[in-house]
Formats: C-alpha cells, sequence, structure tokens
C-alpha cells in the first residue's frame, strides 16, 4: 500500500526529521493532491527555509516579498508547497495590507531592503471597486481603472530604478459580484469590454518594462476553482479564494523556477499509447491509432502540443520499447502522423530500461538529468524512472489519452519569460551537435577532431539586441557557471551602461553550422583590477578550447588597457563542479574567500597570458574600461 503524502509528511514532522530529510520532499510533494499539497504547504511555512538550510547549506532559496492591495499572506503556504516540487525552498516578506505602492514607491521601503529575487504584488478587483462611486456606470470603472494602469506603470519604473530581479503582477479577474449590479444586460457588455480591453494594456506594460512579468488570471479559473470565498473577503480582506491562491500560486513558483535557471530544457515523449494509440508491435503501422477517431484525435492533440511546444526551442525526443526500424517507417510515412522524425532531436526505439536510454540521451545532449521531462502512460516506466532518476521530471499518463495535453501542460515545465532568437534555433543545433559527435568517432585524436571541426569565434561587446539572450544565460547555465549570478534583462542593461563596466559575448560556429550567442563574460574594473563578475558558456560547446580562447582575450584586453590585474571567482554549486578548476588551470593564483558563501578569489598578474588554442578562429571587438 503506498502511503499518502500528508501522512509521510506528517510523519517526518512527528519524529522532527521535515529539515533533516528535506530532499525526499521534492518527490513526496510533486504528486500530492490539492488537499495534500496545501497541508504539505502550511507545514513546510511552519518550518521555514533556515531549518532547512541548516541540514542542507545548498538547497537553492527563492526570496519573495508579497504585497498587495488586499491580505496576501495567503500566499505564503501554496507557494512554500509548489516550490518544494521543485526543490527550492522559500524565504518570504509579506508585507502590511494595502501596502504595495508605498512599498513599491519608496526606494527605502522594507521591500527594496530585503533585496528580494522577485516581488510579487497581488491585485484584484477591489483595486478599481473600492473607488468608484455609488452608484457607479461603466465609465466611471473605465476612469478609475485608467488611472491605475498609470498608477502600475509608474510603480514599474520605480522597481526598474531601485530594485533587483522580478516584479509579478496580474490580471484582474472580474467577479459576477460587479457585473450582476449592473441590470441591463448592454450595461454588462460595456463593462466587460471596459475591463477587458483595461488588462490587455495591463499585460502590455510587460513590454515596456524588462523586470515586470504580468501573469493573466483568466486562464487559471475554471468551474472548479471558485474566484472568491465572501466571508474571507469580507472580514479579512482576501480576495481570492483558497483554490485561487494555489493556482496563481503554482504560476508563481513557475515563473521562480525559471528565475532560478530551472526550466527544463528537452521533453522525451513515451510512443506506443502517449504518442499514438495502440501497441506498434502488436497492432502493426495500420492498427495504432493517430486520427480519425475519438481516440485518434486525443492522440493527435497531444502531438500537435509537442510540436507547438518543440517549435519555441524546447528539445523534444522519442524512447519507446519498440524495434526502431517500424518506428521509423511510423514517423516518416504514417499518413496521419503530426509528429515526423524531423521534429525529433534522437528517437531512441530498443528494449532496454528507459532510464538506461535517458542517461545516455542525457551524456549526448551533455544536459543535466534535471533538464528532462519524461511522459509516459506505463505506471511501471513511470515509477522506475522516478525512482533511478529523481531529477527527471515525470509526467504520468493514463490510459485516457483525453487527458494526456492536460497533464502535460500543467506544471508549466518550460515555461520562461522570453523566448529569444537562440531558443528557436537551439533543437536545430543539438541535432548539429550529435552530428559533431558521430564526426568525432571518425578520428583518432580529439586534436585532429577540432582541427577539423574547422571553430569559429567572435568575442565582443553585447549589443541592446543581445541583452535578453545574456540575462536568460545567467538564469539558465547551470554547469558552466561560475559564480550562479542570476540576472534579469535590466539588470543586465544596467551593467552594460555603467563605465568601467563589461558585458561580453561569445558566439561561435563550426563546419556543421552557427552556435548562436553561447556564452557570456561580465566584468568590471576596480581601479587598476579587473574584476570578472561572471563566465558563462553553453553546455553545448564544452571542451573545444573556446572558454581559454576568451579567457586569454580578456587578460590581454586587461594588459592592453593598462590595468595590472584580472580577479575572478567561483562559487560553488550542485551543477558547476566540472569548472571549480578553471581558473587555477589557467594562470590564477588563490586569493582569498570562499567562506560564508562568499566565492574563492583568484587572481592573474598578467605576467604571462597563456596563447589561445591554435584550432579557434577569434574575431575580438572588445571595448575600453574607462571609469
Amino acid at each position: 500500500m503506498v502511503e499518502k503524502t500528508d501522512d509521510t509528511l506528517r510523519s517526518l514532522h512527528e519524529r522532527g526529521r521535515v529539515a533533516a530529510e528535506y530532499p525526499r520532499v521534492r518527490g513526496l510533494v510533486r504528486g500530492a493532491g490539492v488537499a495534500e499539497t496545501r497541508w504539505a504547504g502550511n507545514l513546510l511555512a511552519r518550518i521555514g527555509a533556515d531549518a532547512v538550510l541548516a541540514e542542507h547549506p545548498g538547497t537553492p532559496v527563492a526570496s519573495v516579498v508579497f504585497t498587495g492591495h488586499s491580505t496576501v499572506s495567503g500566499l505564503v503556504a501554496p507557494v512554500t508547497a509548489e516550490l518544494a516540487r521543485h526543490g527550492l525552498l522559500l524565504r518570504p516578506h509579506v508585507s502590511d495590507f494595502d501596502g504595495y505602492v508605498f512599498d513599491l514607491s519608496d526606494t527605502a521601503s522594507e521591500l527594496y531592503s530585503a533585496k528580494p529575487d522577485a516581488v510579487v504584488c497581488l491585485l484584484d478587483a477591489s483595486v478599481v471597486f473600492d473607488e468608484v462611486p455609488v452608484p457607479w456606470e461603466p465609465e466611471d470603472v473605465r476612469r478609475i481603472f485608467d488611472e491605475k494602469l498609470t498608477l502600475l506603470d509608474g510603480l514599474a519604473t520605480a522597481f526598474a530604478g531601485a530594485g533587483q530581479g522580478t516584479l509579478v503582477f496580474n490580471t484582474l479577474p472580474l467577479p459576477r459580484e460587479w457585473t450582476a449590479q449592473l441590470i441591463g444586460v448592454r450595461d454588462r457588455a460595456r463593462l466587460g469590454a471596459v475591463w477587458r480591453e483595461a488588462n490587455a494594456r495591463l499585460l502590455r506594460l510587460m513590454d515596456r518594462h524588462p523586470a515586470l512579468t504580468v501573469l493573466d488570471f483568466d486562464p487559471l479559473l475554471g468551474a472548479d476553482l471558485p474566484l472568491r470565498d465572501d466571508r474571507l473577503g469580507v472580514y479579512t480582506h482576501t480576495e481570492f479564494s483558497p483554490e485561487a491562491h494555489a493556482a496563481y500560486a503554482r504560476e508563481v513558483a513557475h515563473l521562480l523556477r525559471a528565475a532560478t535557471g530551472r526550466a527544463k530544457k528537452c521533453l522525451v515523449l513515451d510512443l506506443d499509447n502517449t504518442v499514438w494509440g495502440g501497441i506498434l508491435g502488436d497492432d502493426g503501422i495500420e492498427g495504432i491509432e493517430v486520427a480519425g477517431s475519438y481516440r485518434g484525435e486525443a492522440f493527435r492533440r497531444l502531438q500537435r502540443t509537442a510540436r507547438q511546444v518543440a517549435s519555441q526551442g524546447v528539445l523534444l525526443a522519442a524512447v519507446s520499447k519498440n524495434d526502431l526500424d517500424p518506428v521509423r517507417e511510423v514517423l516518416r510515412s504514417h499518413p496521419d502522423m503530426t509528429l515526423r522524425e524531423d521534429d525529433f532531436v534522437r528517437v531512441v526505439a530498443n528494449w532496454r530500461p528507459k532510464h538506461d536510454n535517458l542517461r545516455e540521451l542525457a551524456a549526448e545532449l551533455n544536459l543535466g538529468m534535471d533538464s528532462f521531462v519524461f511522459a509516459d502512460d506505463s505506471p511501471y516506466e513511470c515509477g522506475l524512472v522516478t525512482r533511478e532518476l529523481p531529477d527527471v521530471a515525470v509526467v504520468a499518463l493514463d490510459d485516457e489519452p483525453a487527458l494526456h495535453v492536460e497533464k502535460l501542460l500543467r506544471d508549466g515545465w518550460f515555461d520562461v519569460r522570453d523566448i529569444t532568437a537562440d531558443d528557436l534555433k537551439r533543437p536545430e543545433r543539438y541535432r548539429e551537435e550529435l552530428d559533431r559527435k558521430d564526426f568525432l568517432h571518425g578520428f583518432s585524436s580529439l586534436d585532429d577532431y577540432l582541427r577539423e571541426l574547422d571553430v569559429q569565434v567572435r568575442f565582443a561587446d553585447a549589443s541592446p539586441a543581445e541583452l535578453a539572450r545574456v540575462s536568460q544565460l545567467t538564469l539558465r547555465t547551470n554547469q558552466f557557471n561560475l559564480t550562479t549570478e542570476r540576472l534579469q534583462q535590466s539588470e543586465v542593461a544596467e551593467r552594460a551602461a555603467a563605465p568601467g563596466s563589461l558585458v561580453l559575448t561569445i558566439r561561435s560556429g563550426d563546419r556543421f553550422g552557427d552556435n548562436g550567442l553561447v556564452g557570456a563574460v561580465l566584468a568590471h574594473r576596480e581601479g587598476d583590477e579587473l574584476v570578472i563578475d561572471n563566465f558563462l558558456l553553453s553546455c553545448r560547446v564544452f571542451a573545444r578550447g573556446i572558454e581559454q580562447a576568451c579567457l586569454s582575450a580578456v587578460l590581454g584586453h586587461a594588459r592592453d588597457q593598462g590595468l595590472r590585474s584580472v580577479r575572478a571567482g567561483y562559487r560553488p554549486s550542485a551543477k558547476n563542479g566540472k569548472v571549480q578548476d578553471f581558473y587555477p588551470g589557467n594562470g590564477f593564483r588563490p586569493a582569498g574567500g570562499g567562506t560564508d558563501g562568499a566565492p574563492t578569489l583568484y587572481r592573474h598578474d598578467l605576467a604571462e597570458i597563456p596563447a589561445p588554442p591554435d584550432h579557434i578562429r577569434l574575431t575580438l571587438s572588445l571595448g575600453g574600461l574607462h571609469q
């Protein structure tokens, strides 16, 4: 008998073991139902982040300020639970009732002093209706909403100038309480139009403010999700029901997961009874269900969804217990298939355990296991992958294909704030990378391979159009990320504009194609020393000499600018251990640090600068460092 999630956590809590065994919590909460998740959130919020960090110092923490027009303390527990599902801790700061204007407009407020990773400003209809006269008409609502949009625009501007991280607004759902007060159907329609037009303008504020995210509340609401609990609303000024808070908390957690570099990168699909109906080995190509029947249309819906997700830069792969040739025949020639072989970066069909195939796929793509989402209809396969590969996010489908899409999309595994041009090219570039690895097998030495690969690198000052991609690299790169500092686009732009600062981009290509913008170096001048704030490189281009060539260029540039030394730091994380010797391996000497969470420091005296690898064709365009 499988123990229920709340009973398991309750048992840990009664034994005082939740903090000590926190790594187990992610798996326990991930499969919990609504009531279990609510119970877990309350428990974990009471325990707090510090108790867990005392036992597991490396656990990532998201510091979040909750503010708004109404009571927002009800968000703490559900956000705690949702972050726990992704292995994150919450350090919450809850503002006073109706404190959002003061919090965001006064740069000396506790909100800014907390230096949070995100500020969640929860908005609701009372922001507007608290100020409409009685009696009121739709035009009164338009006037007040217009004023509030101007206010929110100004608050976002203030945050961009003084804050850090992400500011989160949300659209304002319209409760029936207000539409029902208008007895004329035409007036109700006018109010609906006014409200939707204003929310559309609120959503478009994201276009003006790079640090702002506006979450659309309307798609979260359904027949089983009440927007408001009237007693809580009247007596405690809590304008959203616990169910609505939970749905919103899930979206906030997705955003925080992406902001801490934990968005997933690869969707791996089973095939039989997942992508198509039936068992290919038993039913044959003609017997599988793809379209043209009730169940077939459900599978086509899943295929269309997977293709849409992949079109935005998510890597799509298949791992199936099947013979490879029939699978390829289906993907290449079945007339009703939406997904084709070219949509996948890799199709793996054999009779080996799926967790072994996933490990090999991760090695081929040079991705960590925590980059994968695996979807399968078999409880056995899902359970085995969960046990053997706990970092893989497993989507357990079942024998009802009509529910496949909802289950696949429910957790927003691939959500990011923005999609860049490099994202859209990612699948093609990973396919090219697999071709490179096949090419490598034809050489007796790595040096011969690298010479024939013809690696070209452009190392230059970041252009304004590249700042979003640099921000994304800081948010999503985990392995070659020397200090793990996460920066929003506005923060990158601020650094690029600062005197004595460098924001440099690394672009690479080779005989197989253009890799795009694959890395960045952020640095600034302090007196007669250059300080490298961070060095980032995509895992797709590791071990080709690109990092050595760019570091050599940085050192040479510092010397050319008349500086005496270059200082750099390394802050360890669970993912970047492979680069801990990067600086000492390239002529840097220890320079202190490394205590109380500070990075270990290294210094290069610029006396002997290593030459870039001779197989790299390096083009430089680096600006000055004048203060």
